[in-house]
């Protein structure tokens, strides 16, 4: 760690750093590290590990460069931020690291870290039921977030009847915006029916992030074996039409049902 953090510091060097490590600041820095929580993301789906130990290094660096710029403006050090982790990791953890019992289900504990984090919004001055949850948040997960704290105070469906119900009425919405509204409009429709999305996920235990990034990788798999068989019969997509291509779609996702049920 002390070597990663001096590396850190000679490339920030005003006199002989690296020029474009220099110029960065926060807001550019943001998006990469944004980009490397993905990759990490990335790598645990695959199931990755050779890559993981590279992509969790990656996203260390972008804690270290933050720090970085955060300790030549004086706001803190990088030990502040391991500091200030350890500290609330603690505070967190009273069946572990206090008197509390640790016999208590899964559950409980959920909700007792809940609790802990809502006494610390509190201690910041975060009254409103909904402050805190980060804007720059990926939409879908702050979603739930934001649901999950309107639920805390009993802005919430009793169960998903109510919710599918809701998601059938946004789908005739966006229909009827298709035809009659601007553009504006229906992805304002739009937008309504992926937050009714989100909220049946919740309510199902579903992440819908994660189900997301199952669902691509699905069909970029499926849609790799379609150009693969249309290789076969010397054409490329764009040399074969949409009712070749979706029966082949049909034989891939056959042939992976099958390999499924031979494991």
């Amino acid at each position: 760690m002390p070597r990663l953090l001096e590396i850190m510091r000679r490339l920030r060097d005003p006199k002989t750093g690296c020029p474009w490590d220099i110029e960065q600041d926060f807001s550019t820095i943001a998006p990469y590290t944004i980009e490397e929580a993905y990759e990490v993301a990335d790598a645990i789906e695959r199931e990755a590990w050779d890559e993981l130990k590279g992509e969790l290094g990656d996203l260390l660096f972008q804690s270290v460069f933050h720090a970085q710029m955060a300790a030549e403006k004086g706001l803190f050090e990088f030990d502040d931020v391991a500091d200030t982790m350890s500290d609330k990791m603690v505070a967190r953890h009273p069946h572990v690291f206090g008197d509390e019992s640790r016999d208590k289900s899964a559950d409980q504990q959920t909700k007792d870290w809940e609790t802990i984090k809502a006494a610390e919004r509190a201690g910041k001055a975060q009254k409103g039921t909904l402050d805190g949850v980060a804007v720059g948040l990926p939409a879908l997960l702050r979603a739930v977030k934001l649901q999950k704290r309107a639920a805390r105070v009993g802005f919430d469906w009793p169960d998903t009847s109510h919710v599918l119900d809701k998601i059938v009425e946004e789908s005739q919405e966006l229909v009827e915006a298709r035809d009659d509204l601007t553009q504006a409009e229906v992805e304002e429709e739009f937008g309504d029916l992926l937050f009714v999305m989100a909220n049946l996920a919740r309510h199902m235990g579903v992440e819908p992030e994660g189900a997301l990034r199952s669902a691509n990788a699905k069909f970029t798999r499926r849609f790799e074996k379609v150009e693969e068989k249309l290789a076969d019969r010397g054409k490329s997509p764009v040399q074969s039409d949409l009712a070749e291509m979706d029966a082949l779609w049909d034989e891939a996702k056959a042939e992976e049902k099958a390999a499924k049920l031979r494991k």
